[in-house]
């Protein structure tokens, strides 16, 4: 699954509901989540929800994205919990570069892990394994990295999301992984693949190069120790690049 606009021939695009009818006693809070979220409510597509009991949990494809600061985000994971008996409710949310790290933001706050799964209409499928293995990681393990910085592009000639991750454990052989999915437009598939290095600046510059078409393949892991540990979830949004353009 990758964030990218889904392919209007293959399926018409739903709509989400976020099913908050009567629950606004708490104004400020309806407010800031209709700032936050809801603004762009017909805009959101919902690659996967979750609903159990009060408890709602979405990876969302946000449309506008695309208009918006270049290499931003275009997915958003949103957590909702209703309290009906105070007409009210609570929200977390974050923007993530890729679906997988959504799936793992919202399984860290209570979603079961195999009832958050992709719509596999609403995207280009993985195109091999390797990318299964590594979405399934993705999701699953997601405590043992945080996100330093991510660059979406949308460019249907190089549609590609790049993601520096910072090991937790400061011991971690390799701590800053390089995640980068790209998208094949005719085949309509995507590819996703890790790689370790010892520097945030080497990890950084690897994806500089491969956003300005100089890079070569991304590089093996440096170890079988590196290449055994899971990437993993966002902590917090990433900073966006200075001075790039789609």
């Amino acid at each position: 699954m990758s964030p990218t606009e889904p392919a209007p021939a293959r399926k018409s695009i739903p709509h989400v509901d976020f099913a908050l009818d009567d629950l606004d006693s708490d104004e400020e809070r309806y407010l800031d989540f209709y700032r936050k979220v809801a603004v762009r409510e017909d805009m959101l597509v919902p690659l996967a929800q979750h609903h159990d009991g009060t408890h709602s949990y979405y990876v969302l494809f946000d449309r506008t994205a695309t208009w918006g600061h270049p290499g931003t985000p275009q997915l958003v994971a949103v957590h909702l919990q209703r309290d009906y008996e105070e007409q009210t409710f609570s929200f977390e949310h974050a923007p993530l570069p890729l679906p997988a790290m959504a799936q793992s933001w919202l399984i860290h706050r209570g979603c079961p892990p195999d009832a958050i799964g992709l719509d596999p209409e609403l995207g280009p499928p993985p195109a091999d394994e390797a990318t299964r293995a590594l979405e399934r990681r993705l999701a699953e393990d997601g405590d043992h990295y945080a996100m330093g910085y991510s660059y979406t592009r949308d460019d249907p000639e190089d549609m590609v999301v790049v993601v520096v991750l910072r090991a937790m454990d400061e011991r971690a052989p390799s701590p800053f992984r390089v995640v980068v999915e790209e998208v094949d437009t005719d085949a309509w598939t995507h590819t996703l693949r890790e790689s370790g290095f010892d520097t945030v600046g080497e990890a950084l510059q690897w994806c500089e190069d491969r956003l300005t078409g100089k890079a070569g393949p991304l590089p093996p892991s440096r170890s079988a120790a590196a290449a055994s540990r899971p990437a993993g979830v966002v902590k917090a949004p990433a900073p966006r690049p200075p001075g790039r353009s789609r």
